[in-house]
């Protein structure tokens, strides 16, 4: 049976044999997110179905492939669609392609998602620096037998959020006027919304927004030393904010007429990394 390290450096040679070029970012795109991927160029565009041993995104809004390709000056790896463990991939899956990633040789990641809002100073259109996140997934993508030449059996994730990259992207939003929100995220497993007494219980847990991704993510990416920034859509008001129901469509109605303001960001903050 093939190890994991095996499985990624077949996963990584499939994609090298396709795009040559070093690449030193990547950016995962979450739920309605994907134009940014539009905007690269001279870019190599690669399913996920051919790339050896990765998983298949099966959500609406994740378009499932590779964009590789230029913007700013930066040679970029990005990810039009992600993985979840409410997909009933385990964690390992979830968090497979960012050991990938970070195998290509990227220094840093941006990660973005679609969240809900539970800061009632949000509205939805808002993008929110993600300044730290809460945990409740019930589990961690390190459990189990660690990949030494990953990283750390013990990482420290006192800085999840590279400060650096976070004083980047505030002087990004600042050079194109937009308005950039500081808060911190929660993961929660999903499928299924929150409930008005859990969003209660998460305010008072510190949290700003919620979500149903990037945590394994980031944590993966920080075992390898992977710098990290996190930004979020608030594409709805979390449940029990305002008397109306949540639903999927109301993240993409959001996403789509935030993405003009969501893509300028982007970029911005790409040409100072």
């Amino acid at each position: 049976m093939e190890t994991i390290q095996e499985k990624i450096a077949q996963s990584v040679s499939s994609i090298q044999q396709k795009y040559h070029n070093p690449i030193s970012l990547g950016v995962i795109l979450g739920s309605g997110l994907g134009t940014f991927a539009e905007h690269l160029s001279n870019k190599t565009e690669i399913p996920y179905k051919d790339i050896a041993h990765f998983p298949l995104s099966t959500v609406q809004g994740h378009a499932g492939k590779l964009v590789l390709g230029e913007i700013e000056g930066k040679t970029l790896a990005v990810m039009s669609g992600r993985f979840h463990f409410y997909e009933g991939y385990n964690m390992q899956q979830v968090v497979y392609p960012i050991r990938v990633l970070g195998k290509l040789g990227i220094k840093s990641l941006i990660v973005t998602n679609a969240a809900g809002g539970i800061n009632k100073s949000f509205v939805p259109g808002d993008l929110m620096l993600i300044d730290d996140h809460i945990n409740l997934l019930g589990t961690n993508p390190l459990i189990g037998p660690n990949l030494d030449d990953f990283g750390p059996r013990f990482p420290d994730m006192t800085t999840a959020y590279t400060p650096s990259l976070k004083e980047k992207a505030l002087a990004a939003a600042q050079t194109n006027d937009l308005p950039l929100k500081r808060g911190v995220y929660i993961a929660i497993t999903g499928p299924s919304y929150e409930t008005p007494s859990e969003i209660k219980m998460m305010r008072i847990l510190g949290a700003d927004a919620v979500g149903m991704s990037t945590v394994p993510e980031v944590i993966v990416a920080r075992q390898m030393g992977i710098n990290v920034l996190g930004i979020s859509c608030i594409t709805n008001m979390a449940a029990g904010i305002l008397n109306q129901p949540l639903s999927h469509v109301e993240v993409f109605e959001t996403a789509e007429k935030t993405k003009h303001k969501f893509v300028s960001l982007l970029k911005e903050i790409v040409k100072t990394i």
